[in-house]
């Protein structure tokens, strides 16, 4: 399984957010932080809030900031928020033409992956990536202001 680029982003802006909770950041440093496209990150800050994960402010000054607490969000939450498609294989598909659906075994195995995985994920929560954000915030040059 392969998570997608607008999922991997995200998780990037909330650690991002999360490393200095106290201050409003902007799409354009976070952009330059990761050396990340400006344009595809605004879909990805779009997304995010459309989901509650982070609120923004508008106008002079503004910028944007974690909705809640990093303890409460869940990778999990975000990881299925944010991917619009968990077909791992045909057959999980509306139009699976597989010639061996109705007696292969292996979308139960899959499915049964994926809910691990998944299930993985909502044992971590955005404050066990940002466990060290001073360390964080040094390497991603996040200054106080």
């Amino acid at each position: 399984m392969r998570l997608t680029t607008h999922s991997d982003y995200s998780l990037r802006v909330l650690m991002y957010l999360g490393a200095k909770p106290d201050r409003l950041a902007t799409i354009e440093e976070i952009a330059r932080a990761y050396g990340i496209s400006e344009n595809h990150l605004m879909k990805v800050v779009h997304r995010l809030a459309q989901h509650g994960f982070v609120e923004t402010v508008r106008g002079r000054g503004g910028g944007l900031r974690l909705k809640g607490d990093a303890e409460s969000i869940r990778l999990g939450a975000v990881v299925r928020a944010m991917e619009e498609d968990f077909r791992l294989v045909e057959c999980f598909g509306s139009d699976d033409l597989c010639r061996i659906t109705d007696v292969c075994r292996l979308k139960r195995v899959l499915n049964q992956a994926l809910g691990a995985f998944l299930s993985s994920l909502d044992g971590w929560t955005l404050a066990d990536l940002v466990a060290k954000p001073k360390a964080l915030a040094d390497a991603l040059a996040i200054d106080a202001g």
